[in-house]
């Protein structure tokens, strides 16, 4: 019986991503890494999983932190904080992989410290980009904690860019 509820539930939180994805354009996957607030647009995030176990890669960038099995297959593994720049994401028990969505065909995925949650944009303001790198599509405040900057990941310019797929040192 539990089996049964959990494929259910399963089952209800897909039905209910899609029509998120599909009727609320705004929508966005809020994650955090390295202390930094992302947004990924539904369409653009495949599946989000619990951390595996990672395999390292020798002789590879510090953010790039291996490959992990799902399912069968091989998943590159970037640590978006420390890609960008930042501290290092921490692995603690809310950490989370969010996979490329299918259609970038990349068998890739990004760590998060933790899942925010579904934000919906009409939530935020935009703000300066400053300097961003061009994987960043935008960058917003929320109307309720404007110091808090989010940035709008651009994941097919993201696996796209040349020192993303530069991993090797």
């Amino acid at each position: 019986m539990a089996q049964a509820n959990l494929k259910e539930f399963q089952e209800g939180l897909a039905r209910r991503l899609r029509e998120a994805s599909e009727v609320e354009s705004s929508a966005r996957l809020g994650l955090e890494s390295g202390g930094q607030h992302y947004l990924v647009r539904l369409e653009e995030a495949g599946e989000v999983l619990p951390l595996p176990a990672l395999y390292p890669v020798p002789l590879t960038r510090s953010w790039f932190l291996g490959l992990a099995n799902v399912r069968g297959n091989l998943v590159t593994v970037v640590d978006l904080a420390g890609f960008a720049g930042g501290a290092a994401t921490a692995r603690g028990a809310g950490a989370r992989l969010v996979l490329f969505a299918e259609r970038f065909g990349a068998r890739s995925s990004l760590l998060a410290a933790r899942m925010l949650g579904l934000k919906n944009l009409s939530d935020f303001e935009p703000c300066d980009r400053g300097t961003a790198p061009p994987w960043v599509r935008a960058c917003y405040t929320e109307k309720s904690v404007s110091s808090v900057v989010w940035r709008e990941l651009d994941m097919g310019e993201l696996i796209a860019n040349e020192s993303f797929l530069q991993v090797c040192r």
